[in-house]
C-alpha cells in the first residue's frame, strides 16, 4: 500500500461510486425481488394473524426473535471493533472500518423490524414509546420489548453519529469532485470542511470521544438483549453467563460478516489494491481469537448445566443433543465451533474465496445458535402441556430471507452513494508505510556504507 499515490486513492474510491462491476446491479435486482416477496408475506401475516406463521403457545418466541438476536449481534461488532481498533491505533483497520460501521447501522435497522413483525398487532407499536399517560412514562417498564426498543434507539443513534463523524473529511473530497445531485448532498454533509488545522484537531478529539462512549455502550446494549432471556425462568435461559456469552457471539458473527462483505466489496468495487491479503489475514486471526473465546463460554454453559442439580435444565440440555432439534444443535456445533479451526492455517487465512465461503459457514452456525437458544427450551418447559415441537413455516422463512436481502440492498446502496473506504485514513496509512519503507532503505544504506568502510580498512 505504500506504493499507492495519493491522487490514485481519490480516483479509485470516487470511481467506485460511479461504475461498480455489472454484478452489482444483478445483486441489487435479486435483493429487491426477495424483499418484495417478504413484504407480501408480511402483508399476508398482517391480514390473517400470527397463526399463519405457526406461532402459538408455548412457541410465542420463535424465528422472529432468533433473527432479532442475530441481527442485533451482527450490528454490535462493526462499530465496536472499529472503536476498539481506533483506540488501540491498529493501522490496518483504516481500509475496512467504514463499511464495518455501515454494516452496524443497517444491521440494527434490520433488527428493528423483527420486534414489530413479532408483535403481530403492529398498530400497538406505540406502547413501547415513552409517551405521557396517566400511569407512568412507559406503560410497562418490565417488558423486554421496551428494553429492546431502548437498546435499539440508543445504539442506532450512536452508531449513525460515529459513522457520520468519521465521514466528514471524505464528504469534502466528494464535494470537490461531484456533479449533479451528489454535489448539494455532499456539500451539506461536509459541514463546510476545509481541512484547516483547527478542524482536524476538533475532528480527532470528537472521533475519539465518541469511540470511547461506544465501547461500553455496545457491551451494555447486547447485555440487555441477553437479559431478555436470562431474566426469565425458562430452562436453559435462566443463566447468569448469558451477557458475556451474547457479547462474544455478537463479535464472532460480526467478524464473519465483515469477511463476507470484505470479499464482496473487493470484487464489486475493484478494491484489490486496498483490501489486501495481509488485511484479510489480520481479520481472520481476530475472528479466530474471538471464536475461541465464544467456544469457551459455550462449553462453560454446558458444563455448568451438566454439573448442576437442576433437573429441568439438564433435561433441556439432553434433549438439545438427542431430541427433535438435534440436527440444529449439531449443525451449530460443526459450523460455529469446529469450522473456525480452519483459520489456524495461513493458506486458508490468505485465500479470499476460501475465507468468503468459510465466513458464510460461520454465519450459518451463529444463526443456528440463535435458533437453538430460542426454540428447544420452549419445546421442553416445566409443564408437560408445553412439550411440543414446532418448526418455522413458510411465512417465517420467507420474511427471514427478505431480511438478509433487505440488509444487503441497503448496504450496497450506501456503498454506491458514499465512499466505503476512508480516503483520508488510507492516505495516512500509505504515508506511514512509505515513511517506514524509506527508513528501512536508509538503514540498509548505512549498513552498506559500514561494510564498505570495514572492507577498505581490511584492505589497507
Amino acid at each position: 500500500m505504500k506504493d499507492i499515490e495519493w491522487s490514485r486513492i481519490n480516483k479509485d474510491v470516487l470511481e467506485s461510486l460511479q461504475s461498480p462491476r455489472p454484478l452489482f446491479w444483478v445483486v441489487i435486482a435479486i435483493c429487491v425481488l426477495v424483499v418484495l416477496v417478504g413484504v407480501g408475506a408480511e402483508k399476508y401475516q398482517y391480514d390473517n394473524g400470527l397463526g399463519v406463521a405457526l406461532m402459538n403457545r408455548p412457541h410465542y418466541w420463535q424465528l422472529y426473535i432468533s433473527n432479532f438476536v442475530f441481527w442485533i449481534g451482527m450490528s454490535h461488532s462493526g462499530t465496536l471493533l472499529s472503536a476498539i481498533l481506533l483506540l488501540t491505533k491498529a493501522d490496518w483497520r483504516k481500509p475496512i472500518y467504514r463499511f464495518a460501521e455501515a454494516m452496524t447501522l443497517f444491521s440494527i435497522l434490520t433488527a428493528a423490524l423483527f420486534p414489530i413483525i413479532h408483535l403481530g398487532r403492529i398498530w400497538d407499536l406505540y406502547w413501547v414509546m415513552p409517551y405521557p399517560n396517566e400511569r407512568t412514562i412507559w406503560p410497562n417498564f418490565r417488558s423486554p420489548l421496551l428494553w429492546d426498543a431502548a437498546a435499539i434507539t440508543t445504539y442506532a443513534t450512536s452508531s449513525a453519529l460515529f459513522l457520520y463523524v468519521g465521514m466528514i473529511p471524505d464528504m469534502a473530497i466528494c464535494r470537490d469532485n461531484a456533479t449533479g445531485w451528489r454535489k448539494p448532498l455532499y456539500t451539506a454533509l461536509s459541514l463546510g470542511w476545509m481541512g484547516r488545522a483547527r478542524e482536524w484537531m476538533a475532528f480527532r478529539k470528537t472521533y475519539v470521544i465518541v469511540a470511547c462512549f461506544l465501547v461500553p455502550l455496545a457491551v451494555s446494549v447486547h447485555s440487555i438483549v441477553a437479559s431478555d432471556f436470562a431474566m426469565s425462568i425458562v430452562p436453559d435461559w435462566h443463566i447468569t453467563s448469558f451477557p458475556p456469552y451474547f457479547v462474544a457471539g455478537a463479535l464472532y458473527s460480526g467478524c464473519a460478516a465483515i469477511i463476507t462483505l470484505f470479499v464482496m466489496l473487493r470484487y464489486l468495487f475493484r478494491f484489490e489494491a486496498y483490501m489486501t491479503e495481509e488485511i484479510m489475514e489480520k481479520i481472520a486471526k481476530l475472528t479466530f481469537a474471538i471464536a475461541l473465546v465464544w467456544n469457551f463460554l459455550n462449553l462453560g454453559e454446558y458444563v455448568s448445566i451438566w454439573y448442576s442439580n437442576d433437573m429441568f435444565e439438564k433435561e433441556v440440555l439432553i434433549q438439545k443433543f438427542i431430541g427433535p432439534y438435534a440436527p440444529v444443535v449439531w449443525g451449530m456445533l460443526i459450523c460455529a465451533m469446529i469450522a473456525p479451526f480452519a483459520m489456524a492455517f495461513q493458506k486458508v487465512r490468505r485465500s479470499m474465496w476460501g475465507m468468503f465461503w468459510l465466513s458464510i459457514v460461520l454465519q450459518l452456525g451463529m444463526w443456528l445458535e440463535r435458533f437453538q437458544i430460542v426454540s428447544p427450551p420452549l419445546a421442553s418447559n416445566h409443564e408437560p402441556w408445553t412439550w411440543s415441537v414446532v418448526w418455522p413455516g413458510t411465512i417465517q422463512l420467507t420474511i427471514t430471507a427478505a431480511s438478509f436481502a433487505w440488509f444487503t440492498m441497503l448496504f450496497l446502496l450506501f456503498c454506491k452513494v458514499f465512499p466505503s473506504i476512508s480516503m483520508y485514513e488510507v492516505k495516512e496509512m500509505a504515508f506511514h508505510r512509505r515513511r517506514e519503507g524509506l527508513h528501512d532503505e536508509v538503514e540498509n544504506i548505512h549498513d552498506i556504507q559500514e561494510e564498505i568502510i570495514k572492507t577498505e580498512r581490511g584492505l589497507t
